[in-house]
């Protein structure tokens, strides 16, 4: 009961904090909320199976995936989970599934609290969590939580009705002169934050596209419907949530409207109220900043549990490259990213649906990585500031490069998540770029490494042992398997090791009495390595010598001799 009573004087404290004390009513309609919910959760638990470990997230290796292009629907995946098992992953980042238009991928979502029907409905979502529940198979999904679709009924009466509650759910302006410190998100292809409305005669708000109006987080009444479709999926068995475009919920004239105080004090709340109808609710932060901006999203341990370390990317990109680890040395240094709290974890990659992004890196990098990486002129994205296109491709289809990339990735902070496609080699797909280029009117070069799941590489994969597919699958295997069996030395950062050869990139970890030392040769020449002692190579089961060789691009997973 008292833990109760803290929990509630908590967002009471947040609540007050963002709109003061006029909004008591509001307080109260929230609070009868969480109880109602809290209740619901007690009466019908989630259906994951074991005792529930609110920091489940840190073990978690990702797998993210569109379900339309992977298996067509929910019945769809539900068949496909057999293969995910036996691949390893533990955790599915499912990208946009609620009900949308689709001329964003999905970001553009007309109902928070449906799955699309073509993807099968609620009906066929909750039957597929169920499944991959039994499996010990975590769920995410991505919830814009910045805008809706212009389709939306919120906004759909908003904008034909200025005495509708709704209208104060989004962004109105007579003029286009509010929030001009705002900079264009899609530079080349929006040229305004502000969209002209007839039905009214004014402009309403977007950061993203004018298909896209910003939701307004200065009404409580729409927090308030915001943290229910939250608590609607947690009841439904999701274990997580991507919140996309968090760095832009709150605006201030004057400021450049993003990662403002009360975007925190927002997500607090937010966190807090998930919590207290049940704790293990994993939110992620899509916050595209340096480390030492994204690090405010971890909040004291009470906003999101992981965060991405976009700027890690391009760091692997160029170690391989120049076959040089400091890069990611020091993208990793405490003077690059802070330490963060103890029970939070980063999330990293190599590719996913967007562009390997070029923001956070200097000129001269950003000019050497599309020299490196840039192999077609139409894989270029955001004027020069990041390539598209799937790793496979980036590697000139070279498999000892794809899985040294993967093992760099494993053995690196934070939980790995791996791309749909890339444990079997998959490349850039230009018909589905030319024909969603023609279905949204918007040649973006992400559409290369959006594509469908080519399922005959999977076939290959599993049934011809000659073939880079089945090379690539049981190479990615093995690294996952070794990933899960060491999962608690990734609780906290590696210790890189001095080499004496910046192509040798050695990282070592303890977790208690549990030890584990990962190499890589970034080189395409072989390496040798003189160990201390020797050790039980983890994929093999074989014990080394004290003198080991790496060949060109390989890598090795050692632990001492039991």
């Amino acid at each position: 009961m008292t833990e109760h009573l803290v929990q509630q004087s908590t967002l009471s404290e947040l609540w007050q904090r963002i709109y003061g004390a006029d909004a008591n009513t509001a307080l109260q309609r929230l609070q009868d909320l969480l109880d109602q919910r809290r209740q619901d959760l007690v009466d019908h638990p989630p259906s994951m199976p074991g005792e529930l470990n609110p920091e489940w997230y840190r073990d978690a290796v990702i797998y993210c995936l569109y379900v339309d292009a992977y298996a067509g629907d929910f019945d769809g995946l539900t068949g496909k989970l057999d293969f995910l098992e036996q691949l390893g992953v533990n955790t599915l980042w499912l990208l946009p599934i609620l009900d949308s238009p689709m001329r964003d991928q999905g970001f553009d979502i007309s109902d928070f609290r449906a799955i699309r029907p073509d993807l099968g409905g609620n009906e066929a979502f909750i039957r597929f969590v169920e499944q991959a529940h039994a499996r010990g198979i975590r769920i995410l999904f991505d919830m814009a939580v910045n805008h809706s679709s212009d389709e939306h009924p919120w906004f759909k009466e908003a904008r034909q009705n200025p005495d509708s509650p709704y209208r104060h759910y989004y962004i109105w302006s007579d003029q286009p002169d509010r929030y001009l410190d705002a900079r264009l998100l899609f530079k080349g292809m929006v040229d305004s934050n502000w969209e002209y409305n007839e039905a009214t005669g004014d402009y309403y708000f977007h950061r993203f596209y004018a298909f896209q109006p910003d939701l307004n987080y200065r009404n409580p009444d729409l927090l308030i419907d915001m943290i229910d479709n939250m608590l609607f999926w947690k009841a439904r068995g999701v274990d997580g949530l991507r919140m996309d475009a968090i760095p832009f919920i709150w605006k201030e004239e004057g400021t450049d409207c993003e990662d403002l105080p009360t975007t925190h004090t927002i997500l607090k709340l937010i966190r807090a109220a998930l919590d207290y109808c049940q704790p293990g609710t994993l939110l992620m932060a899509e916050a595209n900043m340096e480390p030492h901006e994204v690090v405010s999203y971890f909040g004291d341990a009470d906003e999101c549990q992981t965060a991405y370390h976009f700027p890690l990317m391009p760091q692997f990109f160029m170690a391989l490259a120049e076959a040089d680890y400091r890069y990611i040395r020091d993208a990793l240094s405490p003077e690059v990213t802070p330490m963060i709290p103890e029970s939070c974890s980063w999330m990293s990659f190599l590719r996913c649906h967007d562009e390997l992004t070029l923001e956070f890196v200097t000129p001269e990098v950003r000019e050497r990585m599309n020299h490196f990486y840039l192999h077609d002129p139409q894989c270029s994205f955001r004027q020069g500031e990041g390539i598209a296109g799937r790793l496979f491709y980036l590697l000139q289809q070279d498999p000892e490069k794809m899985l040294l990339m993967h093992s760099m990735l494993c053995a690196t902070e934070g939980s790995p998540i791996l791309y749909y496609g890339d444990e079997v080699g998959m490349g850039n797909d230009q018909q589905f770029f030319d024909d969603s280029s023609r279905q949204t009117g918007f040649r973006d070069a992400r559409f290369l490494n959006r594509g469908p799941m080519d399922w005959q590489r999977v076939e290959r994969a599993l049934n011809d042992s000659e073939s880079v597919e089945h090379q690539l699958f049981e190479g990615i295997q093995a690294i996952i398997r070794a990933r899960r069996e060491f999962a608690a030395c990734f609780h906290g950062p590696g210790r890189f090791m001095d080499l004496h050869d910046p192509a040798l990139y050695g990282i070592a970890r303890q977790a208690g009495q549990t030890h584990l030392e990962v190499y890589h040769n970034l080189s395409d020449q072989p390496r040798h390595l003189e160990l201390p002692t020797p050790m039980r190579d983890v994929m093999t089961g074989q014990e080394t010598g004290r003198q080991i060789t790496l060949a060109g691009h390989a890598y090795c997973w050692l632990t001492p001799v039991d």
